[in-house]
């Protein structure tokens, strides 16, 4: 029921313009040219503090989905995930890449739901997707890793936390995450 409740209310908000513009764009990217120097800004930036509030203009950047509907349907996603009502969240985020899949963050943050719930292949599904649309997507490589640690998979985790120190650096916990993986792994090979 609250399925066919939230497929109602985005038809009615997508189906209704803006009074400014002749049509909703739920796929409209992100401003790229500042997301590309936000990341030049952070793979630089030596600066764990400054690194981090790049880090949050490129999550900024990446909540823009160009759709008043789309942003509507996230804030309630992490209204609902908040108060762990996640089969309604799940609602939301399903119609969310339904009706925008050029969204990277609406498919990360049902990954993150995903991962919440322990349904990590769902999660992994979402994060490849999201990795498809950003490869630099720091916050999905990190899901990734967390889904290789949690089946004992060190040496894929190793590399998807490698991944994320090459688009953020100083990224601290990746850090100490390629610190003791790769110390694991040599303790092993002896």
């Amino acid at each position: 029921m609250l399925r066919i409740v939230v497929s109602f209310i985005a038809f009615l908000l997508l189906a209704v313009p803006p009074a400014n513009a002749h049509a909703v764009d739920v796929s409209a990217p992100q401003d790229l040219s500042r997301l590309d120097k936000l990341f030049e800004e952070l793979k630089r930036e030596r600066n764990e503090a400054a690194a981090k509030r790049i880090a949050n203009f490129i999550r900024e950047e990446w909540s823009r989905s160009g759709s008043a509907t789309i942003d509507l349907m996230m804030q309630w996603s992490a209204k609902a995930m908040s108060e762990e009502r996640y089969d309604v969240a799940l609602d939301f985020l399903d119609q969310i890449t339904v009706l925008a899949p050029e969204f990277a963050e609406g498919w990360n943050r049902r990954a993150t739901l995903h991962y919440t719930m322990g349904s990590y292949a769902k999660s992994m599904a979402d994060i490849e997707q999201v990795l498809r649309l950003e490869p630099r997507h720091f916050g999905a490589l990190s899901g990734m890793a967390a889904i290789f640690k949690t089946y004992d998979m060190k040496e894929p985790a190793l590399q998807a936390f490698q991944r994320v120190l090459d688009v953020y650096p100083m990224l601290r916990s990746a850090q100490e995450e390629v610190a003791d993986l790769a110390e694991e792994l040599a303790g092993e090979g002896i």
